[in-house]
């Protein structure tokens, strides 16, 4: 270790949290500061094309590739687990919705871990802190009414904007959502994301706008004491003990294109790779559950049973409707001369359907009325498929993708073996409580009533997916295991918590338990999952972790 590279932090991965810590931590001077990537750096075209998440997902150049194991929820189906292994992680091939969640989960928070700074209203200046609201530019700022500019930022880097398309068959579902009773939205981020409306992307005219572009290019690359290594994966921590017989992280070992390399930090090591990476990491490096790592061979050195547990997700469950007399993606895409329509107007407008998130239109509510509180999410498309990757269906169709919010599930993550090389078994155990089967049968109930509505009608809408034909409680729970899919969330395999709390892996400050040295800092640590996408909830994370690891230095 005495002839290694020595910065003061070290970053263990340039994601969404990985980029935005690495750009405050060394906007001081006097702190050397590495980020580590063990994917490629993100240019590749697909990345920055909005649409490109179709060929980014599932594609080894930017993905993970890793795959659930069966899950009795499903049926024994395996999932596909996309995860970003390029240069601004998950932000290159996510599906760019700006979504905080609502004020009860970090209020919730709060509660558990017994940390104030976690409360939605501490929270909030760290979500403005970093975000460029598109209605805060001077020429619409005026247009905004003071709740607005209190919730919103603008200046920072994290781009916000409106999408920069409508469809027909959307703007009817959004018709046929307030006649079952939803509000309408213009925005989903005040603390309550009741009602219905088109989602907010984190774009730039028309690009994807990755965590990469906001918090590395130009401004961080350019600063002396910051240095980025891609094509480098951890292998596992190195650590040293202390005088009290305790351990302190000291370092990395790092397979890159030249070999295995150690790196050494004076001050944090720093984890943000993610909720499968950051526990595979600290099992390999012989911290977590001490039985799991006897039955690999790995020496227990310190002992956390929480590390790889408390996994959530939101699971998606995919209702499909045909419709006639209305253009949808399904048809628009048929001919070829139809493609060529598209892509021109993207080449010259930056507008349609390349400029798509994976889901455009968006609502919340309740799946049944004994819920306080919106627990349901919809993600809506102008398109269907039968599973993703597969080609489009050959007649005009949407989807209403529903999921359950604040699921009680909970699966894990655990390496197979003491081999950085292999992937970790991800099992989320999908559907596996009373609870959550219950909300899958009622949101899709919610779903059929609102595609009864009047807006929706004049179109004819048909139910492909599930079927009409199911209607009990525990048929439709049955089907939704059979169609239903990841919406790419998972949460809580390191999570925070109070020091009473055993299955705690780092402490309200994410700080791992017991070991000096270390953070955990990415979407791992939540301890409950947000109701919404989780994206932006991470950077708010990093933002708020970075203050701390600032002050304590």
């Amino acid at each position: 270790m005495a002839d290694a590279p020595t910065f003061d932090y070290i970053i263990v991965g340039a994601g969404t949290a990985g980029c935005l810590l690495a750009n405050r931590l060394s906007r001081h001077p006097e702190h050397r500061v590495l980020l580590l990537e063990a994917g490629r750096a993100d240019d590749y075209h697909w990345i920055h094309i909005p649409v490109g998440y179709l060929y980014c997902i599932g594609n080894p150049r930017t993905d993970w590739m890793y795959w659930t194991e069966p899950d009795p929820g499903l049926n024994g189906r395996k999932l596909r687990y996309p995860r970003g292994k390029v240069l601004g992680g998950c932000s290159s091939i996510n599906g760019m919705i700006y979504m905080r969640g609502q004020r009860r989960d970090y209020d919730a928070w709060a509660r558990e871990t017994g940390e104030d700074a976690w409360r939605w209203d501490a929270c909030l200046p760290y979500f403005k802190r970093h975000e460029n609201h598109w209605r805060l530019d001077p020429e619409r700022i005026a247009e905004q009414s003071d709740a607005f500019k209190a919730a919103h930022g603008h200046g920072g880097e994290w781009r916000v904007e409106k999408q920069r398309l409508h469809w027909e068959i959307l703007d009817a579902f959004a018709r046929a959502a307030q006649e079952a009773g939803v509000p309408a939205s213009d925005d989903f981020n005040q603390g309550t994301n009741e009602g219905v409306g088109y989602f907010e992307v984190n774009q730039r005219a028309g690009w994807r706008w990755n965590a990469a572009k906001a918090f590395l290019r130009p401004v961080c690359m350019a600063r002396p004491n910051f240095e980025l290594w891609t094509g480098a994966q951890v292998k596992q921590l190195v650590m040293e003990r202390r005088p009290d017989g305790g351990w302190r992280v000291t370092g990395c070992e790092v397979v890159t294109p030249h070999g295995i390399e150690t790196v050494r930090a004076t001050r944090e090591v720093i984890l943000a790779a993610g909720a499968i990476g950051s526990p595979q990491i600290l099992q390999l490096s012989g911290i977590g559950p001490g039985a799991l790592l006897h039955e690999h061979g790995i020496e227990v050195k310190h002992e956390l049973p929480g590390v790889g547990e408390n996994l959530q997700d939101h699971l998606q469950i995919r209702a499909v409707y045909s419709v006639q007399g209305v253009k949808t993606l399904n048809t628009l895409t048929s001919r070829w001369w139809g493609k060529a329509l598209i892509g021109l107007e993207y080449a010259w407008r930056r507008t349609g359907p390349m400029s798509m998130a994976p889901s455009q239109l968006g609502a919340f509510t309740r799946s049944s009325p004994e819920h306080e509180w919106p627990n349901i999410e919809y993600h809506v498309q102008p398109l269907s498929l039968e599973a993703f990757g597969e080609p489009l269906h050959p007649f005009n169709a949407f989807t209403a993708s529903v999921c359950n919010l604040n699921p009680t599930s909970r699966g894990h993550v655990r390496i197979r073996s003491p081999r950085w090389e292999d992937a970790p078994a991800i099992q989320p155990n999908y559907l596996s409580t009373p609870e959550d089967r219950k909300v899958a049968a009622e949101s899709l109930r919610v779903t059929r009533h609102i595609v009864a509505q009047p807006a929706l009608q004049r179109y004819r809408p048909e139910e492909i997916k599930p079927g009409p034909q199911y209607q009990s409680d525990e048929e439709l729970a049955r089907l939704a295991g059979d169609i239903a899919t990841t919406i790419f969330h998972p949460v809580g395999t390191c999570k925070m918590g109070r020091e009473s709390d055993p299955t705690a892996v780092v402490d309200p400050h994410l700080k791992v338990r017991g070991i000096t040295g270390l953070r955990v800092v990415d979407a791992s640590v939540m301890p409950t999952i947000t109701s919404g996408n989780t994206n932006s909830p991470t950077l708010m994370i990093a933002e708020r972790a970075a203050e701390w690891i600032v002050a304590g230095a």
